[in-house]
């Protein structure tokens, strides 16, 4: 590999695991910005290379001021928080880091299903209330050999739809109208579907793995709880704004299924401003802010790989993520 050829002013406009900084910093001819420094605020006067996360909005005001910018690299999957046709029109790179969350979110995934279906945190809330918690009337349900429903048949659903058959011998169908026909084709018990409706109605869990776009903004709206069994679960690790929170909200209330685990949400983080008299009111929900990705060795992994691709850029090498 060549070597970067001349300076770059990068700045790391949201928090990155040390490792990801220490081999930043070990990079020859770069100027790097770190949070903390008070120089973040103004990026947009000098920076020519941007590393960011989800917490930071990129739109094309911001890429409009950053006159010297030239790339933009996202840890992580979703994109959601930068103007994609912004940067395509004024000719900035946009990156990201596919593959690589798909183990942690997968995990929480699982996590999240099981203590709904055990009922592990209300069970956890009554006993921390000094409650007596009567075993014979506090039931929960197996998930063993059980059916799953993965709508989006990328990384993460590829890794869900895998542990699943392992922990849970169980069966999965898949849904992705989007996805090659070869999608899959070596994970031998998968079920797919061209119909949305013929996995709500078959899946006793019902796992979200989409970007949020203009087709999947509200795909889960009353008509499609009403499909689904009284006893299913709803697990959202993708993005706020594919589940339509008040028809969630109501079909939970009238019974017609059964828990929703949800790591993403409408507002994030959330709040019991928010959804204190409503989700959160309802034992069979669980919210954690968006920390799907949020193990430390994923961190690092993560962090080291966007970093990877800024060397890449800068050697101006081919960068297989590039989304502009």
């Amino acid at each position: 590999m060549g070597s970067i050829p001349k300076v770059a002013i990068v700045y790391v406009v949201d928090p990155y695991h040390e490792d990801a900084i220490a081999k930043l910093q070990s990079q020859r001819n770069l100027t790097v910005i770190l949070p903390g420094d008070p120089r973040i605020k103004s990026y947009h006067t000098d920076a020519t290379h941007i590393l960011v996360r989800s917490e930071t909005t990129i739109g094309e005001a911001d890429i409009l001021k950053a006159r010297n910018l030239k790339a933009i690299i996202k840890q992580g999957v979703g994109v959601d928080n930068i103007d994609l046709q912004a940067a395509r029109r004024h000719g900035v790179i946009v990156c990201n880091t596919p593959g690589i969350n798909s183990e942690s979110v997968a995990e929480l995934t699982l996590a999240l299903a099981l203590s709904i279906a055990r009922r592990v945190c209300e069970i956890d809330r009554r006993v921390r209330n000094g409650e007596k918690v009567i075993r014979s009337k506090t039931l929960g349900h197996s998930l063993f050999r059980k059916t799953i429903g993965v709508i989006g048949m990328g990384n993460i659903g590829r890794v869900v739809a895998k542990k699943w058959v392992g922990a849970m011998e169980g069966k999965v169908i898949a849904y992705d109208p989007y996805a090659p026909d070869s999608a899959w084709d070596d994970m031998k018990d998968v079920q797919r579907t061209a119909q949305l409706g013929e996995l709500l109605q078959q899946a006793d869990l019902v796992s979200l793995h989409v970007p949020l776009t203009e087709q999947t903004q509200g795909l889960i709206r009353k008509e499609e709880f009403a499909m689904m069994k009284s006893n299913a679960i709803l697990i959202n690790c993708a993005r706020g704004g594919i589940v339509d929170e008040e028809a969630l909200l109501d079909a939970l209330r009238e019974g017609r299924i059964l828990g929703a685990g949800l790591d993403a949400m409408d507002v994030e983080p959330p709040s019991l401003e928010k959804y204190g008299n409503t989700l959160l009111d309802h034992p069979g929900v669980i919210m954690t802010p968006h920390i799907g990705a949020s193990t430390i060795e994923n961190q690092s992994r993560s962090g080291i790989a966007a970093v990877d691709i800024l060397c890449k850029l800068l050697r101006g090498e081919e960068v297989e993520s590039r989304l502009t």
